[in-house]
């Protein structure tokens, strides 16, 4: 009688606590800890804390946060679970161009597009503008008139004033310009644009209508390729 009252107690579902830290000891707010195979999760507190209710001893526990690995946890019956989560280094490591020079991805908060130089030769045309009609999103590019060398106009989400001018700043290869229509779309190796008030703040006033950031093409090692386009 006493083996069968055991059973059932056994089998119970606990309450499984813990905290989520990165490498070096520091707490993860906002990560997310799901029951794998079931939609109960929840988000860890601002000193990395969490509680589930009704977990089986048997469960999995899965823990995710961005730009870190997701992490996989068997509860095997602990009702205290210390998770460690560990930098993505593929994604966190990768440079992106801000301001006159460049950061980490994990350390960009600002809105972003970017379109590459091989997606803008297969455009048949020899004005960058024209090239990037329609691959950025937020960025308006339209044209005076409907003559073939019209100039272009570009908005990044929109004007910001009504008499003033709502041209964005035109940056190439980390040198502020005036205009874009004479670079030959061939040499571009990609544009990025800079949309938000974080990504821009480096360039003042300058940035309040957005940063066009154009990387030209450099020379690499190795064989010597030609390649012509007319």
């Amino acid at each position: 009688m006493m083996l069968c009252i055991g059973l059932p107690a056994g089998a119970q579902n606990i309450t499984v606590s813990g905290t989520v830290e990165d490498a070096t000891g520091e707490p993860m707010i906002g990560a997310t800890v799901l029951v794998d195979g079931s939609k109960e999760g929840v988000s860890t507190d601002i000193d990395g804390n969490f509680s589930l209710r009704n977990v089986s001893p048997k469960a999995t526990l899965k823990v995710s946060y961005i730009g870190y690995k997701t992490e996989t946890v068997r509860v095997e019956g602990r009702t205290e679970i210390k998770i460690v989560l560990h930098e993505d280094s593929e994604t966190l490591d990768e440079v992106v161009v801000v301001g006159y020079g460049t950061v980490k991805k994990k350390d960009l908060t600002g809105s972003v597009s970017t379109v590459k130089g091989d997606d803008l030769v297969k455009v048949p045309t020899a004005n960058v503008a024209q090239a990037m009609t329609g691959r950025l999103a937020g960025v308006q590019i339209t044209t005076t008139d409907g003559s073939p060398d019209a100039e272009m106009v570009i908005r990044v989400r929109g004007g910001g004033s009504i008499t003033g001018d709502n041209s964005p700043l035109y940056v190439v290869d980390g040198f502020p310009v005036s205009s874009i229509s004479d670079i030959n779309p061939a040499d571009i190796a990609d544009i990025t644009v800079l949309k938000d008030a974080s990504s821009t703040a480096i360039y003042g006033s300058q940035g309040a209508n957005g940063v066009i950031l154009i990387t030209t093409k450099t020379p690499e090692g190795g064989k010597t390729t030609i390649t012509y386009n007319g």
